[in-house]
């Protein structure tokens, strides 16, 4: 089975767009997962989770969709300075003020994870987990220097076993490892990279006959569009820097985590 695997989006519409056109282009994919995020940053929540609605792409809460749709004082994201701190709030009251109640509705009740069983219900075999950040919180980094202990202990939270998949995004940067026979993906992100590559990515998650791959997938996408409508919505213009930069600007004071 081989799944499309997509991520951290925050509302970024023409990203999205690019992505599940490349993804309806491999005609061997069986199913598209979102693994939370869908707004925030830029200019188009509402349109982006029309897009994944209408779609039919199942998916889990990200800490952006859970706080937006809960109403929660903030977005449960973490910053390194108080520019970022300041820019963060920002996107999310501008968030809040612009989605629609049906999109507010569809972000409440999304799920903290999703499981699947490609061999199907009735066997015993390999399952792939679906979270956001961890298997506890949605809010929590899972970033590639965790050492063993840390992930060991997340797939036991999540009644993990050695064939099994544990897949989530949150920090915006690929990685795959195998700790104890369990394969730990992160997608990257599909609207708000972080790895110095502007592309959108995402990734293509094979399972069957013992066998796991991941093939990390980046896509090019009309970024100035996305850029100008950043400028033109009155969200601050370092998200746009920030986008076309992959996550890497210059400026000081950028490197927000959401």
């Amino acid at each position: 089975m081989k799944y499309a695997l997509i991520s951290d989006i925050h509302a970024n519409l023409p990203a999205l767009e690019a992505v599940l056109d490349d993804v309806g282009r491999k005609l061997d994919v069986g199913a598209t997962y979102h693994l939370g995020d869908l707004v925030g940053y830029a200019p188009w929540p509402n349109e982006t989770v029309a897009l994944v609605r209408d779609g039919k792409i199942s998916g889990v809460a990200g800490n952006y969709d859970s706080t937006v749709g809960a109403d929660y004082k903030h977005c449960g994201c973490r910053y390194e300075d108080p520019k970022q701190e300041e820019l963060s709030h920002i996107s999310y009251s501008w968030t809040r003020q612009h989605v629609s109640p049906e999109t507010k509705a569809f972000l409440a009740g999304l799920p903290f994870r999703i499981d699947l069983l490609p061999g199907g219900g009735h066997v015993s075999g390999p399952r792939v987990i679906l979270v956001h950040g961890t298997p506890t919180f949605n809010t929590l980094y899972w970033t590639e220097d965790r050492p063993d202990d840390f992930c060991l202990k997340m797939a036991a939270l999540a009644g993990a076993k050695a064939g099994d998949v544990i897949v989530f995004g949150h920090t915006h940067i690929s990685w795959h490892r195998e700790v104890g026979g369990i394969h730990l993906v992160n997608t990257g992100s599909v609207g708000r990279p972080k790895d110095g590559d502007w592309r959108a990515g995402y990734v293509l998650l094979t399972t069957g006959s013992g066998v796991v791959g991941v093939q990390n997938v980046r896509v090019e996408y009309d970024v100035e569009r996305t850029m100008r409508g950043i400028q033109e919505s009155g969200l601050p213009g370092d998200f746009a820097e920030y986008l076309r930069t992959g996550g890497r600007p210059t400026s000081a004071g950028l490197h927000s985590r959401s």
